[in-house]
């Protein structure tokens, strides 16, 4: 039998067939004519913009009349568009200055009525003022038109909560200012070595700076230290007896330190025992520092409810809306030196850190 043999195969052909073939190329096939003029281009349709401009204006109405509704929805909001009230006056009554409308009285949030004590009547102005400002009823929804209001009904709440028993506003104000203590705004500084302070720059660029300007005489770290030495020496000397405040930030790592056990009793213990309208400005001043030093210290420098031990140089310094805000915004305002201020930013949280400061040296401070 004999053996199966693949056929021969000349590769010679095979080249051949694959490379000497003609290409052919492809003739498109003709598009038939449409019979008659080419279409017009396509036209909206007229009632199809009419139907989509009175759709955006029944939006932009809606809107409107959103932002005019009260928080109870059986109100109409048309009411909220007027003042209601004209004058504005102060009572002298037998449970403090009132702040009549007319004929009623500003009610706090719980419905009582808001009475300041005859030992702040600068704060029954202040508020008198606010509402006289107001130029609807709508306003007065609002916190940051009548931010003395809210904060004298803070306290007015505190002090109705102590009277009754019930110590949930006053436990939920110091749990909220100590954990500030943790993460204290006059206790974070800067690192030791930063890539941004003055001292690593080139000289050249150095001699660009203007003089006097913050940049030249020292670095953030320093002015941070500078500003908090003060602020410390008075808080541990004169208020916290005895007490170890220690920078929150170390260089190696990112995570806050806490204070010691002792220095957190203190504190906690110092906090628990003010009165109702120290405890509501404390709160104001370390939400608006990011600082429980900054809040205490301002504090203890207008409220007469602490005294000055001795005659000290430190005791004798005064401690203001100024001083809070630069303590409390030193990194901010190092920064805006060196690359600029941001408009209608950094200008309006400038201010409104001091109106709120404002707010707690009018509450806490009384007429001597």
């Amino acid at each position: 039998m004999r053996p199966y043999r693949a056929p021969y195969r000349c590769w010679q052909c095979t080249a051949r067939l694959l490379h000497t073939s003609s290409a052919q190329a492809a003739n498109p096939v003709p598009h038939p004519p449409a019979p008659g003029p080419p279409p017009k281009p396509p036209n909206a349709n007229p009632a199809f913009v009419d139907d989509r401009v009175a759709r955006k204006r029944k939006q932009a109405e809606q809107l409107r009349l959103g932002r005019q509704l009260e928080a109870t929805p059986t109100k109409p909001g048309v009411s909220l568009q007027k003042r209601f009230w004209k004058d504005v006056v102060v009572h002298d009554t037998e449970d403090g200055y009132q702040i009549h409308l007319d004929s009623r009285p500003v009610r706090t949030a719980t419905k009582s009525v808001l009475a300041v004590p005859r030992s702040k009547p600068q704060l029954a102005t202040a508020i008198a003022h606010e509402w006289d400002s107001l130029v609807s009823a709508q306003q007065a929804l609002k916190q940051h038109y009548i931010p003395l209001t809210s904060l004298a009904s803070r306290a007015i709440d505190v002090e109705s909560g102590d009277r009754s028993g019930d110590t949930s506003i006053r436990d939920s104000i110091i749990q909220m200012v100590m954990g500030y203590l943790r993460t204290d705004t006059l206790l974070c500084w800067a690192p030791e070595k930063n890539l941004h302070d003055p001292s690593q720059n080139t000289s050249a660029n150095m001699d660009e700076r203007a003089p006097g300007s913050a940049s030249s005489a020292e670095t953030l770290r320093s002015r941070q230290i500078s500003v908090a030495q003060p602020i410390i020496a008075h808080l541990t000397m004169h208020i916290w007896p005895g007490v170890e405040l220690n920078p929150v930030l170390e260089s190696s790592n990112i995570m806050p330190t806490p204070q010691p056990e002792m220095t957190q009793q203190i504190v906690q213990g110092w906090v628990s025992g003010l009165p109702a309208y120290e405890l509501a400005g404390l709160e104001r001043g370390v939400l608006a520092s990011k600082s429980m030093c900054i809040g205490a210290r301002l504090l203890t420098q207008w409220s007469p409810h602490f005294g000055v031990a001795d005659g000290s140089e430190v005791d004798k310094r005064e401690f203001g809306i100024e001083e809070a805000a630069e303590a409390s915004s030193l990194e901010v305002s190092w920064q805006t030196q060196m690359w600029g201020e941001v408009e209608d930013t950094h200008d309006v949280d400038k201010e409104d850190l001091r109106r709120q400061l404002g707010s707690v040296i009018i509450l806490v401070h009384t007429h001597s």
